[in-house]
């Protein structure tokens, strides 16, 4: 049985600056219908920056989990915006610095009612200095951990965040 559903009609509920959340009524393979509540989001860059084994992370209060937390550089992407220019900025500026940028993972975060995706960046030849220029309403702190630490933290349940986790699993299992 191929697994595919048609989208036979959308309503829009909510249009803002960062989603859009519509509700689609889809064919199911067995031929009948159900909804799908999908939240419509153009997408992420973030950047993983490791510097003599230390890796750099922002850390900033997350208002739906009611705490800071820690993750690697991160950005959302502005509409037809290539995601490699995206990290790059956002690199620049929650950091100041810049690197060249290769092409690391792409993650599809929460695939059961989200189209978002999120393009991780490795970055090479780091270039520290420059001066953070956050956006409007954007507060964050820069710090260098030693990887070790890092992971301690992951393990601990310290550091959650899903892009930051999956970066550096990957990096670790690259790197044994």
């Amino acid at each position: 049985m191929k697994f595919f559903e048609k989208k036979l009609n959308s309503t829009t509920i909510y249009d803002g600056k960062i989603l859009k959340l519509e509700v689609d009524e889809v064919e199911l393979p067995d031929g009948t219908t159900s909804k799908r509540e999908c939240v419509r989001h153009s997408g992420g860059a973030a950047v993983l920056c490791i510097i003599d084994g230390k890796v750099l992370l922002v850390k900033q209060f997350r208002y739906l989990y009611g705490k800071e937390i820690y993750e690697i550089p991160a950005g959302k992407l502005e509409k037809g915006e290539d995601p490699i220019v995206a990290a790059a900025r956002e690199l620049k500026e929650e950091t100041g610095m810049s690197a060249n940028l290769i092409p690391y993972i792409k993650l599809y975060p929460t695939p059961g009612y989200t189209d978002e995706i999120v393009y991780i960046y490795l970055a090479e030849n780091c270039k520290l200095g420059g001066n953070q220029r956050l956006d409007e309403g954007e507060f964050l702190s820069v710090c260098f951990k030693p990887l070790n630490e890092v992971l301690m933290l992951i393990e601990s349940g310290k550091i959650c965040d899903g892009k930051t986790v999956a970066a550096l699993y990957k990096y670790v299992s690259e790197h044994k």
